[in-house]
């Protein structure tokens, strides 16, 4: 005899829709080829997992449109003093807290610029926080505690594009006329569907079935490389492909500051030692000093008036004669 149970599995652990959700899902797609893929020997597994990540550039080739319009919305929000706010569970949280985290360092950004929050806090990066992805509410806690403001933008990031916190932080900074770019795997997904901007990088199931952290993760931190940095690049924070905002707060970056300023100017050692000793380590301010010719104060009035633009500031140098 069938017990009611065996009949209705959500009546077993109330999880029968969240279950069969899943189910529907790529990035949860189980994959019968790879069934004994434990059989395999080390090289020809590592073979597979090559050749399954090769696949993910040209999965984020094809929403290179989506990626860009994000970015310029971003900028423009960015150079009127906004923020870029990415907001994520698991993975994907610790992917904006790391894209998040490496902003100051390489283009001199403060801290409160871009800002990664992951659900469960902090303790969240190295320590599961056991159902701080399932509340839409931690999330719009959490921007407030920002004091969000229409100038910002949310970037909401989840392999599934269903969790609850990425897509409660888009609806939430929607709510509050801020830009907003959810970042999934999966297409039509509630989290595309909830922003301005939805990024929908389809990578296919993964080689563990549901282990988004492997190419969803990957795709999820290539395009996180381009929100971030071109929207830098946007913004005046280089010089061509140099780093001319770079913060130089070891030894290694204090000599890859001189290197940027050598590369920049063709001046000699002496020149850049004393411009930077001029400027106070200021890369931007140090080329400025020896492509325009004009001193320090000169290059911080011209940098200024010219938003940051390194190019802009030198075609405004009185030029001598």
């Amino acid at each position: 005899m069938t017990s009611t149970t065996d009949a209705d599995p959500t009546a077993a652990d109330g999880y029968g829709e969240l279950r069969a959700q899943l189910a529907t899902l790529t990035t949860e797609a189980f994959r019968p080829e790879l069934a004994e893929i434990d059989r395999l020997g080390t090289l020809e597994i590592a073979r597979i997992m090559n050749g399954e990540d090769q696949s993910v550039p040209t999965a984020v080739g094809a929403r290179l449109p989506e990626i860009a319009a994000a970015i310029d919305g971003t900028a423009d929000r960015m150079a009127r003093g906004g923020r870029l706010i990415y907001a994520g569970a698991g993975t994907a949280g610790r992917l904006g807290v790391l894209d998040a985290s490496e902003c100051p360092p390489t283009f001199n950004t403060d801290p409160s610029e871009v800002v990664g929050l992951i659900a469960g806090g902090p303790s969240a990066m190295v320590k599961a926080v056991e159902g701080a992805e399932d509340s839409k509410e931690l999330a719009a806690a959490d921007l407030d505690a920002l004091d969000l403001t229409a100038d910002d933008t949310v970037v909401g990031i989840s392999a599934s594009g269903r969790t609850p916190y990425a897509i409660g932080a888009v609806e939430h900074a929607r709510r509050k006329g801020a830009l907003t770019i959810g970042l999934s795997c999966n297409a039509d997904s509630a989290l595309g569907t909830a922003a301005e901007h939805g990024i929908e990088v389809v990578v296919g199931p993964e080689l563990l079935t549901g282990s988004t952290r492997l190419k969803a993760g990957t795709a999820q931190k290539l395009v996180l490389n381009m929100l971030s940095t071109i929207t830098m690049i946007r913004l005046g924070k280089t010089y061509g492909n140099l780093m001319v905002d770079v913060r130089a707060s070891n030894e290694k970056l204090r000599a890859r500051s001189r290197r940027i300023v050598s590369l920049a100017t063709g001046a000699s050692d002496e020149e850049i030692e004393a411009a930077l000793a001029a400027t106070d380590g200021e890369v931007k301010n140090a080329i400025l000093t020896i492509l325009g010719q004009v001193d320090n104060p000169t290059a911080a009035t011209l940098l200024a008036a010219s938003d940051g633009h390194l190019r802009a500031a030198l075609a405004a140098a009185p030029r001598t004669t």
